[in-house]
């Protein structure tokens, strides 16, 4: 049995998203002054590894818009190496409130842990969460490899936290966190995804920033819309032969 001493997070709260132009990104970020600031890692590179069934069970069930979804995805922060700490997630939705469950832990440890060889932490409750959900779902493979360029920002004294990921990209091939950083756009150029996560009500400061500048909420899913996209070529009619 594999067990790690590592830290364990567990989270509960609202996430907004909104895709925004590069314009709106700069008069947003303009408003931030004053109320929030860069964290201390600033500008990071991110990278989100999704699995899922060999029938992509987990996004389309995502993408019917139930009341209630869950996702698990293996995060890296920059290219990741056997030796360097990677994060196990599972998060789940309920009616708007999300959940997260994250486990620091290793990539030969995440491979044994799927290829059901030991536990992936060793807190009781977080790891039977985890371990229930991969043999609930079974078969659980990487599907999809999402990367983009965060900037965090926080609130000093609150909890209000505000990310803006620059770059969206996937692939649906070579996925390995530590591979590359390429991948095929997910939006037009220089557009970027801003989510807004707090554990209350929106303040009404950032309410009135959000309104004065148009941007309006919308359920941008970065692995949903990859899942698309990858679909839409697969069905596309093939060129005639000539």
């Amino acid at each position: 049995m594999v067990i790690v001493q590592n830290p364990v997070t567990v989270m509960k709260r609202f996430e907004l998203k909104y895709v925004i132009s590069p314009e709106q990104e700069a008069r947003f970020l303009e408003g931030l002054r004053g109320h929030m600031g860069p964290d201390e890692y600033g500008r990071t590179s991110i990278l989100s590894l999704y699995y899922d069934t060999p029938e992509y069970r987990l996004i389309n069930a995502s993408l019917e818009k139930p009341f209630f979804k869950e996702k698990m995805r293996l995060r890296s922060y920059g290219l990741a190496t056997d030796e360097s700490p990677v994060f196990l997630e599972l998060k789940r939705k309920a009616y708007g409130t999300v959940y997260k469950r994250r486990v620091g832990t290793t990539l030969p440890l995440v491979k044994k842990f799927f290829a059901g060889e030991g536990e992936i932490c060793a807190e009781g409750q977080i790891n039977r969460e985890i371990t229930y959900f991969r043999d609930l779902y079974g078969n659980l493979a990487p599907s999809c490899l999402i990367i983009c360029e965060r900037t965090a920002y926080y609130e000093p004294g609150g909890d209000l936290r505000v990310t803006v990921d620059n770059d969206p990209r996937y692939r649906t091939e070579d996925l390995d966190l530590t591979a590359s950083m390429e991948g095929e756009p997910l939006l037009p150029d220089g557009y970027s995804i801003l989510e807004i996560k707090v554990q209350e009500a929106v303040p009404l400061w950032l309410a009135h920033l959000l309104d004065r500048e148009g941007i309006y909420k919308n359920s941008f899913s970065k692995y949903g819309e990859a899942y698309k996209r990858q679909m839409s070529k697969i069905s596309a009619p093939k060129a005639p032969v000539a």
